[in-house]
């Protein structure tokens, strides 16, 4: 017959593997909506994401693009140089006061059939602000210029 020394440490064991293992369960329930993944017009015309899949697309709005909907629902393009993706922003937030065209943007969204379906946009805070994500895809396509010139 065991110890009740014994018997308690292997409780205590059990449940502290037990509490270890839903701790572990429960940071990746809360990290699998809040890791996004940032990808380019040009990622996503290269490997398509499957449409539900949630993720951040990054360029610049196209000039002359904005195309105004119902209520507060638009369309626009983005693009980084290369390509372009048609977006439908369908979210419940007025457009941000500084989203207009030839300006950075971020749409955090899905992309289905051929178009991405936005939820939130983020948007320069400042006449000089881009994403640093924007600023690299488009760095990488030629198309990025130096504030001022």
């Amino acid at each position: 017959m065991k110890s009740l020394k014994k018997q308690r440490r292997v409780q205590v064991l059990a449940a502290a593997s037990l509490a270890l293992v839903v701790a572990v369960g429960l940071i990746g329930y809360g990290f699998s909506d809040g890791i996004n993944l940032y990808r380019s017009p040009s990622q996503v015309a290269e490997t398509a994401p499957e449409p539900d899949e949630f993720f951040q697309l990054g360029g610049l709005v196209k000039d002359g693009s904005i195309v105004n909907g119902t209520g507060m629902a638009f369309d626009f393009v983005i693009t980084d140089g290369a390509v372009e993706i048609p977006v439908t922003y369908v979210g419940n937030d007025p457009r941000p006061d500084l989203f207009s065209e030839g300006q950075g943007t971020i749409a955090k969204g899905h992309y289905r059939d051929g178009r991405f379906e936005a939820r939130d946009l983020l948007a320069k805070h400042d006449e000089t602000y881009m994403p640093r994500e924007v600023v690299d895809t488009l760095k990488a396509t030629g198309v990025y210029q130096e504030p001022g010139t």
